[in-house]
């Protein structure tokens, strides 16, 4: 398997009680075929909005890292060390786990 079939996905429960959809994986593009991107990003989302989406130094392969990643990402976002933003998120996504 890679992320391009399957992104991982996990929810985060925010200390404001608010849940968070944290997906590390293949960005959507309706302009690139999926099998043609190895960008791996990261994205959140909450009530259907988006409220942050970086890009990460992952590939596509890189499922063990990703999972990783969205865990770390998740134990930051519920214990409040995280906020949910591009900008807090950008030092995870530049450092492979």
């Amino acid at each position: 398997m890679s992320l391009r079939r399957r992104p991982v996905e996990k929810i985060a429960k925010l200390p404001d009680g608010r849940e968070v959809n944290v997906r590390v994986g293949i960005p959507e593009d309706s302009y690139i075929a999926r099998r043609e991107l190895d960008t791996v990003d990261i994205e959140l989302s909450a009530d259907g909005r988006a409220l942050a989406a970086v890009n990460t130094v992952l590939g596509a392969g890189d499922e063990r890292e990703a999972l990783r990643l969205a865990s770390v990402i998740v134990k930051g976002l519920e214990s409040g060390e995280l906020e949910p933003t591009a900008a807090a998120l950008e030092p995870l996504a530049d450092e492979p786990r």
